[in-house]
């Protein structure tokens, strides 16, 4: 498990930088392609579990739906259930990316987590079907279940971070728990996708943006004029 937990950590930080994060270096050639490769792995795990459902998909399936040998899935993955864990590497990397947006300072905290909102929305928002899929495979696996609690719990210290930094501008509620409003955040956006999966219509970005307005809202302080 040691050497699964260290190929999973160095995997991570590729999903950092295919999604964007600002701290991770330039790659090289081959950690570009290796990113490449694994996210290839996922999307189309994905789609394979959307069509035939999670307990109906082999590893075989997948690597022969992702035109790749099945020594290369283990170089990436220990299981089938660890694919999915590239979900919440990508929700982690937006979350890390707001936070370094909030240091920064350069923009408002509503932009940031407006800026935000949407983006933890972007993957698992692909379609309804999509977004069904990543929910109930999440649901019919403990280790992912696990490992999800895990990130979200780490994504909710993130985001109190960034609202407490939202606090100290007057820009939310000082009489609000940070950590609190990370959670409510957490749970308005699955909400939100799961609602909007159900639905199919309008497309997700209304459903985000109403939701993002409702949230912002509730947590604004009172003569806080911010503006996206």
């Amino acid at each position: 498990m040691r050497t699964g937990q260290k190929r999973n950590r160095k995997a991570a930080a590729r999903v950092r930088q295919e999604a964007g994060a600002t701290e991770a270096p330039a790659m090289g050639r081959r950690e570009r392609r290796a990113a490449e490769t694994r996210l290839k792995l996922f999307r189309t795990a994905l789609e394979l579990f959307a069509d035939r459902g999670f307990q109906n998909v082999t590893v075989e399936d997948i690597t022969e739906g992702a035109d790749v040998g099945k020594g290369t899935f283990f170089n990436y993955f220990d299981s089938k259930d660890h694919v999915l864990g590239v979900m919440t590497e990508l929700q982690i990397a937006h979350v890390r990316e707001a936070t370094q947006a909030a240091a920064a300072g350069k923009s408002s905290i509503h932009s940031t987590l407006h800026h935000l909102f949407r983006g933890l929305a972007k993957e698992p928002g692909r379609s309804p079907n999509f977004a069904r899929t990543v929910i109930g495979s999440f649901l019919a696996s403990g280790l992912v279940r696990d490992l999800i609690q895990r990130q979200m719990a780490e994504g909710r210290r993130m985001i109190a971070g960034v609202i407490a930094d939202g606090q100290k501008r007057g820009e939310i509620d000082p009489k609000l728990k940070s950590a609190d409003v990370a959670l409510e955040m957490q749970q308005i956006l699955l909400g939100t996708v799961l609602l909007w999966s159900l639905h199919g219509e309008p497309e997700l970005k209304t459903w985000v943006e109403g939701s993002f307005r409702l949230f912002w809202r509730a947590i604004a302080a009172k003569d806080s004029e911010c503006k996206s």
